[in-house]
């Protein structure tokens, strides 16, 4: 039996949007982005959170937001913090 004879290879997708954030499903891996983590991603529409596209293979772009994320601030988020030093 073969699944997706013709069908498309989705990379990435919107799995789950909670009170408490969004559930993201990227090559493979769920990733969990709490909106306490993640805030620009409270308040928005479903459409503009579930608009969502992997470009190069490791780099998140949600156009309708102007957000940027690479899959390695998913992975390892203690290495971007989201305040700056000053």
């Amino acid at each position: 039996m073969r699944l997706l004879k013709r069908g498309k290879n989705i990379s990435v997708s919107i799995e789950n949007i909670t009170p408490f954030g969004i559930w993201l499903f990227v090559k493979g891996k769920e990733y969990f982005l709490s909106y306490k983590d993640f805030p620009y991603f409270k308040d928005q529409t479903l459409k503009s959170i579930q608009n969502v596209q992997l470009l190069h293979g490791y780099h998140l772009y949600w156009p309708d937001l102007d957000v940027d994320l690479e899959i390695d601030n998913l992975e390892n988020p203690e290495k971007y913090p989201l305040t700056s030093k000053r």
